[in-house]
């Protein structure tokens, strides 16, 4: 699929962006600092596991994971030390992913944020790059519902939240627990493949059906859906 081409959304009232690896390039960040953490209890992982099994889901899941697969058990404080460990290095190297402030200026619909982050990792990213100015108190996390990931529980309480139908949102993701909670929530989803931790390995792996439209580049999105733009 060209990923510059015009695609068919129908009427779109809302759209849902996910946070890490699409408004803030964060993965790399925190894949490196969840893997030294880890690294301290014994379990040894790399990029390709981190992407595979944690990308997208909440801590509950990864440390699911980790029981699972690892047979380790973390302790109760693992998750607030990793998340402030994680927090200083976002102070230093969380940027915002290029060229989606102009996407955000120009955007003529409504926008939220719906992320598998903890509330206060959500709203200290967006305050350090300066895109808490978009989105007010429009930022739904994890923590305000039942299922994370790929239960679609966290984009219908965003639409319902926003006074949004599902069929009328557009969700941006970069992961596949992301689609597939969009997709199950009867929402359109498009595949955002321009994170650095992302590669062209990530968009062939894409066997979706239906194929999920996907695009690398912000300035590509209003190619995508030109009616989205503000006139």
């Amino acid at each position: 699929m060209d990923a510059a081409a015009p695609v068919e959304t129908g009427d779109i009232d809302l759209v849902i962006f996910d946070c890490d690896g699409v408004l803030i390039d964060s993965e790399i960040i925190s894949a490196r600092t969840l893997m030294a953490a880890l690294e301290e209890f014994g379990v040894e992982t790399d990029f390709p596991y981190f992407k595979a099994n944690f990308l997208g889901r909440s801590f509950p899941k990864v440390a699911a994971n980790i029981r699972t697969t690892f047979n380790v058990n973390l302790p109760e404080t693992f998750e607030a030390d990793y998340r402030r460990k994680l927090l200083a290095a976002f102070e230093t190297d969380l940027k915002p992913v290029e060229g989606i402030f102009d996407i955000l200026d120009d955007l003529a619909v409504r926008a939220c944020v719906a992320t598998s982050s903890s509330p206060e990792r959500a709203s200290r990213s967006l305050h350090l790059t300066g895109l808490d100015r978009y989105f007010g108190d429009a930022v739904f996390t994890a923590s305000q519902v039942e299922r994370g990931k790929p239960a679609p529980d966290l984009f219908l309480h965003a639409a319902a939240t926003s006074g949004a139908r599902p069929e009328a949102c557009l969700v941006i993701e970069d992961s596949g627990p992301g689609i597939e909670a969009a997709s199950a929530a009867g929402m359109k989803v498009w595949h955002f493949v321009g994170g650095s931790h992302l590669d062209q390995t990530d968009i062939l792996g894409q066997a979706l059906t239906p194929p999920v439209p996907f695009f690398d580049t912000w300035p590509s999105f209003f190619d995508m859906a030109p009616q989205l733009k503000k006139r």
